[in-house]
Order: structure tokens, then C-alpha cells, then sequence
């Protein structure tokens, strides 16, 4: 994993063997061809968000699938067989992360509930590079190449991540509990041409959880009318 690293200190960097690894060329051109089918239908659907619900991704769409075509779910199979021990279930189904060529991941402390013990992420259309950074000591960090292609995995790490398509990232310490977590990074090479703007049924707000308005214009959100005091 040392050729894709790049860190505060060497010591560091060797150190990281067994909480993070880097498998360039894990799929084939084919593929991500067969991912991006699959997803593509439901993705341009969604509009690219700048206002996620908890302030911790920046320009970006997203979904969840459980059931997959014939190669992509001989794929997951084999990210499964490498990434996580035998018998080990998984946290629901595959989280799939579509970023804007301006978005990124912002620094966070990841979930237990919702991120388990070890996290596998593949990288589609785009090279990318994810910092991690100590929690209590913001001068220990780590660079990541996630080339195109690839698999990464973390487990049994305490960093806060975050993710960008440019060297300059966002990223600090996150601490895994149990159960396993499956993502697929998709890094989108082109800014697309902004949507309209009018609500939608998939439009989802991150500020009150509702769908079909935008958080922009979430009543929830509105400044409640104060008082005029009495003569």
C-alpha cells in the first residue's frame, strides 16, 4: 500500500498495513461499464446536492441498491471474499456515492451504526485521494491514491476520511464498530448542465427529511415570527 501513500512521517505510513489497503486494477474497463449501466437510470434522475443533511459531502448524488445484474454481483462477491472474513453479514445494501467534478467528502467521523468494522469502497471513472487524519492530533496524516479501478479498504482504523478528486482534500479520524460496510465511489469527469428548479418526488430535504422540496425552501427551516410587544 506504501507506492499509493504519501504521509506526515514514514513511520506513519508503515505503520499502515494493516488498517488500509489499495488494490489498483480490481475490475476491468467492462466492468465499471456493467456498474454505470446499472446505475446510471436512477443517478440522472437526482439532481447533484451541495447542502447534505449533515454538512459532510459537498456536490453529490446518491443511492442504495440491494440487487445487482449477473457481473456486477459476481464482482461484489469478490470484493466481499477479500475484504471481509468469512461469515461476516453486511450492513444493508451497497451505498453508492456519485461526486460532481467539484465535490468532495468533507472531514467526518464515520458512523458506527451505519459503517461497521471495515469499509471496501471501488473507484469508477476518476483517480481519487482520500486523507485520513488523526482525531487528537491533526499533524498525523495520510494521503491515499484511490487510482481508477480500484479497491480500497479500511478496517480497525480511528481516523477521520474525507475524499476529493483533487490532491488539495478534505479529511480527519472515524472510529469502525461492527459489521461490515460495502460503497462505491463514482467521481463524475464532467460538471453537468444545472437541472431545473422545481421540486420533484426524488428530491429529498436535508433539513427536515422530507421529499419533493428543496431545503432552500423548507418550511421546518423558516425563522418562526416573533412577537410584537404590547403597549
Amino acid at each position: 500500500v506504501e507506492q499509493n501513500v504519501e504521509g506526515s512521517s514514514r513511520g506513519l505510513v508503515q505503520g499502515l498495513g494493516r488498517q488500509v489497503e489499495v488494490r489498483p486494477h480490481f475490475i476491468s474497463q467492462e466492468e465499471e461499464r456493467a456498474f454505470l449501466e446499472e446505475l446510471e437510470p436512477g443517478l440522472k434522475r437526482k439532481r447533484y446536492q451541495f447542502d447534505h443533511w449533515d454538512d459532510a459531502i459537498h456536490g453529490y448524488r446518491e443511492t442504495e441498491r440491494g440487487t445487482w445484474g449477473s457481473v456486477c454481483e459476481g464482482l461484489l462477491r469478490r470484493v466481499k471474499s477479500v475484504a471481509f472474513p468469512e461469515g461476516s453479514p453486511l450492513l444493508g445494501p451497497v451505498h453508492v456515492l456519485d461526486l460532481d467534478k467539484a465535490g468532495y467528502i468533507k472531514p467526518h467521523i464515520d458512523s458506527v451504526k451505519f459503517c461497521g468494522s471495515t469499509i471496501a469502497g471501488l473507484s469508477l471513472l476518476s483517480d481519487s485521494v482520500m486523507r485520513l487524519v488523526k482525531e487528537d492530533d491533526a499533524d498525523q496524516w495520510l494521503d491515499v491514491l484511490l487510482p481508477r479501478y480500484s479497491l480500497y479498504i479500511l478496517s480497525g482504523a480511528t481516523y477521520q476520511r474525507g475524499l476529493s478528486a483533487h490532491p488539495c482534500v478534505r479529511m480527519t479520524d472515524h472510529e469502525l464498530g461492527e459489521g461490515d460496510d460495502n460503497e462505491v465511489y463514482r467521481v463524475s469527469p464532467t460538471t453537468p448542465t444545472p437541472p431545473r428548479r422545481s421540486p420533484r418526488v426524488d428530491d429529498h430535504c436535508h433539513r427536515c427529511g422530507e421529499v419533493g422540496h428543496f431545503a432552500r425552501d423548507c418550511l421546518a427551516a423558516a425563522p418562526k415570527p416573533r412577537s410584537l410587544p404590547r403597549s
